[in-house]
C-alpha cells in the first residue's frame, strides 16, 4: 500500500487545496498522513478531516527586521529534526507540499530521507517558503502559466490548482432557502479571506443600502467584523467564516467580490463566477495577490480595484457593471481549458513519483 504525507499551512490557502488530493488517492487506497505545526490554522482542518495530524516545530520566514528572526532559525532546525523522525517513522512513499513556513523542514527533512518531494505554488511568483523548498523538489506544480519562468531547472508543470469535488457540487436551492432570499433577485458575495478585510467590509457597508436595491448579499466579513445593527436586515447575511456551507452559497452566487489569494480566484474561475478583485496592497504584502488579480483581469475573468483606490462609490459602481456583463466574464471563464482536471493531472504525478522510487 501505498503512503503519503502531505504538508502546507499557515492560511486555508495552504491547505484546502491538499483536501481536494487526498480525497482522490485515500479513493485510491493510499494511506495519508499530515505534517503541520501544532497552532496554525492546518491543524484544525485536517484532523476534523479525520486525517492522522503530526505536529512539529516551526519558525516564521520574515522578510523585514524582528528580532524574531533570531530565534526562529533555531526553529526551523528543530523543526527539520522533528520532521525528520516523523518521515523516519511514517517511511512515506512521496511528500507534497502546499508551501507556507511550516512545510520548509518537512521538505528538507525528506530530501534527506530520500524520499520524493512535490510541491505546489499557487501565485504568479514564488513565496519565501517555495523558493527554499524547490532546490529540494523533483517537480512544482504551479497555477499560472507565468509561474514557469520563474522556478529554475525545468521543474515547473502548470497544472492549476487542485479543486475539492463537494465545491462544484453546492445546492443554490438549499441555500436559498437558509438565508431566506428570493429567487428574482441576484446574489452578491463578499469574501475578504480567512481574516476579513476592513477596507472591503467598510467600502459595502457605505452602500449597502444602494447595493441591496439590486442586489441579495452573502458577506463573509471575518472574525470579529460582525456589525450587529445590520443583523435582521432583509437580504443581507453576514458570517465571520463559512466552512461546510461554501458550496452551496457559492451555487447561488451571481457575482464575486474578493481578495486574490490564488487559491480562492481559482476555485471560483472553476465554478464560473465573474469577480471583482480586490488584492492585499504593497505595504501588507509582498504584491503577489496584485499580479494574482491583474492575471486574471487581463485574461477576462475579472475586474480589478486596487486597495489604495477603494471606496463605497467605486465598488457599487464596479459590482453593478461587472453583473451587466457576467456573461462576457463566464464566457471566457468555459472557454478555459488549460488547467482543469488538476487533481487528475497531480495525482498522476505523485503515483509515478511513488512508482519511481521503487
Amino acid at each position: 500500500m501505498n503512503r503519503i504525507v502531505f504538508t502546507g499551512g499557515g492560511s486555508a490557502g495552504h491547505v484546502t487545496p491538499n483536501l481536494a488530493l487526498i480525497t482522490e488517492l485515500r479513493s485510491s487506497g493510499w494511506t495519508v498522513d499530515y505534517i503541520g505545526s501544532a497552532d496554525g490554522i492546518e491543524k484544525g482542518i485536517i484532523t476534523e478531516a479525520g486525517i492522522p495530524f503530526h505536529s512539529i516545530s516551526s519558525g516564521k520566514l520574515r522578510r523585514y527586521f524582528d528580532v524574531k528572526n533570531f530565534k526562529d532559525p533555531f526553529k526551523v532546525v528543530k523543526g527539520v529534526w522533528d520532521a525528520y523522525r516523523v518521515l523516519g517513522r511514517l517511511r512515506p512513499d512521496v511528500v507534497f507540499s502546499k508551501g507556507g513556513f511550516v512545510s520548509v523542514p518537512v521538505v528538507m527533512a525528506a530530501k534527506l530521507r530520500g524520499i520524493p518531494v512535490l510541491i505546489h505554488e499557487s501565485d504568479i511568483t514564488p513565496g519565501l517558503a517555495n523558493k527554499l523548498s524547490v532546490p529540494f523538489a523533483r517537480k512544482v506544480c504551479v497555477n499560472f502559466p507565468e509561474t514557469v519562468r520563474h522556478v529554475k531547472d525545468g521543474k515547473a508543470v502548470c497544472t492549476g490548482l487542485p479543486i475539492r469535488r463537494e465545491l462544484l457540487q453546492g445546492r443554490a436551492d438549499k441555500a436559498r432557502m437558509e438565508l431566506d432570499f428570493v429567487r428574482a433577485r441576484p446574489v452578491l458575495l463578499i469574501m475578504g479571506g480567512s481574516l476579513g478585510a476592513q477596507a472591503i467590509n467598510h467600502a459595502i457597508r457605505e452602500k449597502l443600502g444602494e447595493l441591496l436595491e439590486s442586489f441579495q448579499i452573502i458577506h463573509i466579513c471575518g472574525k470579529g467584523n460582525m456589525d450587529p445593527t445590520l443583523v435582521g436586515v432583509r437580504g443581507y447575511r453576514q458570517f465571520e467564516y463559512v466552512s461546510g456551507g461554501l458550496p452551496d452559497y457559492l451555487a447561488l452566487t451571481d457575482v464575486v467580490v474578493s481578495r486574490a489569494g490564488a487559491t480562492s480566484i481559482f476555485e471560483f474561475l472553476a465554478l464560473h463566477k465573474p469577480m471583482l478583485l480586490i488584492p492585499l496592497s504593497r505595504q501588507a504584502s509582498r504584491g503577489d495577490q496584485i499580479l494574482n488579480a491583474r492575471s486574471f483581469e487581463a485574461s477576462g475573468y475579472a475586474r480589478m480595484i486596487e486597495e489604495e483606490a477603494l471606496t463605497g462609490r467605486l465598488l457599487a459602481d464596479a459590482v453593478s457593471e461587472l453583473y451587466k456583463e457576467r456573461e462576457r466574464y463566464e464566457r471566457a471563464m468555459r472557454e478555459n481549458t488549460g488547467t482543469q482536471d488538476a487533481v487528475g493531472t497531480i495525482t498522476a504525478m505523485i503515483k509515478e513519483a511513488a512508482a519511481g522510487r521503487r
